[in-house]
């Protein structure tokens, strides 16, 4: 595919988009009816409409307006593109600027479109973050860094870092935790990679590694919250830990047995039947759902389609899953809770609501992780009994 096909095949993921489809499902969608178009040319299109779904208001600023076409001008233009180049009706690709497109806009001022934030965010932001809402707004607005973490079970670091070397992967240590990588050079080859066939290493943000890294001794851990169980296997490659992982809806673990079987990790799956018989635990993980607002450079729509119905229902769910893995806590376990949220709502305020519904609880541990080039936005708090 041309360049100028490839913003075509954007623009029309966008009209998908716009039409209720996840960003997800769009590109797939696309991709099946498209059975041309390469991996290169997939992972073209990918980024052309992560790039806008991260700047919408500032694509829609420079583009004079909302519209898919609109939106891809917009971002192309704030990246220093070609346009006339990009868009010449030759080869599959849009038709060309119009006079009233080709008109520049002078740079927006307003704090909504410089953040790429809706207008109800931008004071849970400043309330939540303080002096670095605005920073936070702009890294969320850049491509996430690529981690990995290293399966201490079959490797180290070093070790680690020298064999993705011989793969044409280049990566270096985060500083974040102990077993992060930060990849710098090769992302498109680590799923064929053997370091990752392996299993000496796998797929996790750095903040989500020293979440885990931070948790306190305990040989039988629960997962409460497992989803894909990045957390769990990254636990099971301790030493001395039992580890068990549950999840509401359990398709969501689908893959998880796969991913112990290559890492030579042992989980040991349990369905919300099973909970109460194979308590009590030592330590209860709760990565809650939650608005993603930390990880939103990942999942950028979110903070498009978050509305404040929507967070209220979520700390709801989050306060319910706090109160019954509390249950299932050894007297003297912690109670570890886990967002990847950066509004205080879903973070510091669910803690101290479970310390006032629990009378004897104290937190021991509260912690942010700022969205940046080691992790993206995250917290953890530890609760225990006094």
């Amino acid at each position: 595919m041309t360049p100028g096909a490839r913003v075509a095949a954007a623009i029309e993921v966008l009209h998908d988009i716009s039409d209720g489809l996840a960003a997800e499902q769009a590109l797939t969608r696309w991709a099946r009816r498209s059975r041309f178009a390469g991996s290169k040319d997939r992972a073209a299109i990918r980024d052309h409409v992560f790039d806008v779904l991260r700047c919408k208001r500032t694509a829609a600023h420079y583009g004079s307006g909302g519209t898919p076409r609109a939106l891809m001008i917009g971002i192309l233009r704030q990246q220093g593109a070609d346009l006339d180049a990009l868009f010449s009706a030759v080869g599959h690709a849009p038709q060309p600027v119009t006079e009233a497109e080709a008109k520049v806009p002078m740079p927006p001022e307003d704090e909504a479109t410089l953040w790429n934030l809706p207008d109800w965010l931008i004071p849970l932001f400043k309330e939540a973050l303080g002096d670095d809402a605005g920073k936070t707004a702009l890294a969320l607005q850049e491509r996430a860094p690529v981690f990995l973490r290293v399966n201490i079970a079959k490797s180290d670091r070093a070790a680690a870092i020298k064999h993705l070397a011989g793969e044409g992967i280049t990566a270096e240590a985060n500083p974040l935790c102990d077993t992060a990588l930060t990849v710098t050079e090769g992302t498109r080859k680590i799923r064929n990679s053997t370091a990752y066939a392996e299993g000496l290493v796998e797929l996790q943000d750095g903040a989500s590694q020293a979440v885990v890294a931070a948790l306190p001794a305990g040989a039988k851990l629960l997962d409460y919250c497992a989803g894909g169980g990045g957390k769990a296997l990254a636990v099971a490659a301790q030493p001395d830990r039992s580890v068990y992982a549950h999840d509401i809806d359990p398709r969501r673990m689908a893959d998880l047995t796969g991913r112990a079987e290559r890492a030579g990790a042992q989980v040991t799956q349990l369905t919300t039947e099973a909970l109460q018989a194979a308590a009590p635990f030592d330590v209860v993980l709760c990565d809650a759902p939650c608005s993603g607002s930390g990880a939103w450079r990942r999942a950028a729509e979110g903070k498009w389609t978050l509305t404040a119905a929507r967070l209220a229902e979520l700390t709801v769910i989050q306060d319910s899953i706090l109160d019954s893995a509390a249950a299932l806590l050894d007297e003297n376990g912690t109670l570890a809770y886990a967002t990847c949220s950066a509004l205080t709502a879903e973070n510091e305020n669910r803690v101290a609501a479970f310390l006032e519904r629990h009378p004897g609880w104290s937190c021991s541990l509260q912690q942010r992780y700022a969205v940046g080039p080691k992790g993206d936005g995250f917290f953890a708090a530890h609760l225990r009994r006094d």
